[in-house]
Order: C-alpha cells, then sequence, then structure tokens
C-alpha cells in the first residue's frame, strides 16, 4: 500500500468518525482532515466533495457488511443473528446509516442491488417451500433488517422505548432470531 493509499484510508477512517457523529450537512472537511493528519484539499483531490467522500465511505462499509453477512434464505433467523450481531458491534457504521437515511442526498448502488439478490433469493426459496409465503421477499427482508437492528443507534424505537433490553444483549438477540424464525417459517 503505497503513501496516497495510506492517507486516503487515514481520510475515509476520519470522516467515518466525522459523518457518524454529525451526519452529511454537519460534517466538516477541516475536522476530517485534521484528524487523518493531511491538507484539506488532499480531501478534495481525492473525493471530489463532501458528499463523494460519504458515499465512498458509506460503500465501503456496506461492501464489508454485504460480503461479511451473506444471505441463507435456508436460515434465516441465523441471518438475523449474525446481522443482530453486526450491528451491535459497529455503532458508528449504525449511525452512519441512520444520517444516510435522514439525508438521502447521496445514492448507493450496491445497496439496492443487494436488496435485489435478497428478493431474488427468497423468492428462490419461497418456490422450494424453504421460507413461508405469508409475507413478500422484500417485506421480509426488511423485517430483518428492521428486527435486527431495531436497539441500535439508527433505529429511533429499540433503545428508545426498550433501554434494558441491550443489558442482556443475548436474551435480545435470541429474541429477534425466533421472531424471525417465526417470520419466515413455511406454512405447515
Amino acid at each position: 500500500m503505497g503513501k496516497a493509499d495510506i492517507t486516503r484510508e487515514k481520510i475515509m477512517d476520519a470522516a467515518l468518525a466525522e459523518f457518524s457523529a454529525y451526519g452529511i450537512a454537519g460534517a466538516r472537511v477541516e475536522r476530517i482532515a485534521k484528524t487523518a493528519g493531511c491538507n484539506k484539499n488532499l480531501i478534495y483531490i481525492y473525493f471530489t466533495d463532501k458528499e463523494t467522500l460519504f458515499a465512498t465511505v458509506l460503500q465501503k462499509h456496506l461492501a464489508r457488511v454485504y460480503e461479511a453477512n451473506k444471505l441463507t434464505p435456508d436460515d434465516l433467523p441465523g441471518y438475523a443473528g449474525r446481522i443482530f450481531d453486526f450491528a451491535m458491534q459497529h455503532p458508528d457504521l449504525m449511525r452512519l446509516m441512520a444520517w444516510f437515511s435522514l439525508e438521502q442526498r447521496t445514492s448507493i448502488a450496491a445497496r439496492q442491488a443487494s436488496m435485489t439478490e435478497k428478493v431474488t433469493a427468497l423468492i428462490a426459496a419461497q418456490e422450494k417451500g424453504q421460507v413461508g409465503m405469508a409475507f413478500p421477499p422484500g417485506f421480509l427482508v426488511t423485517a430483518i433488517m428492521t428486527l435486527a437492528t431495531a436497539w441500535t443507534a439508527a433505529n429511533p424505537f429499540g433503545l428508545a422505548l426498550d433501554p434494558q433490553a441491550t443489558e442482556a444483549p443475548a436474551t435480545l438477540r435470541r429474541l429477534v432470531v425466533e421472531a424471525i424464525r417465526r417470520l419466515a417459517a413455511p406454512e405447515a
């Protein structure tokens, strides 16, 4: 990894922290540059503008999430558990997603591609009888992601309505997994 690549990674690490804390509108390129230990102009050279930097940081981390947590249509509860674990271990990324959802000034093609891939896999699993037909595939993916991340900073309800739940994460994880098992169960 060359010096330029190292500097670029430092900028992206600093940007993750800045965007997670302040969102796109509140983030300051000056603070990112200071944290990364580089000149502010270098950020514009590498990323053109603040929105491109945000999109690049989000894309990088989403790609990591998608690669590490592949949808398993034959084990949706297990998938929900892995998403829960990842979300609880990466609050900065969950805050970044919350800001993305609030501000939506940029689009992330990989996010839509991932959703399409998941829906396609669930359609096939429903046709094979591995997943129940009671709910459409898009609804199931959304329900899994919502339940698995409900007690993170990205969700306005989980922590606000049930703050003690995170004191017993193993129990909370078990409940999320069981909810998805019941939601996706094949019809008897």
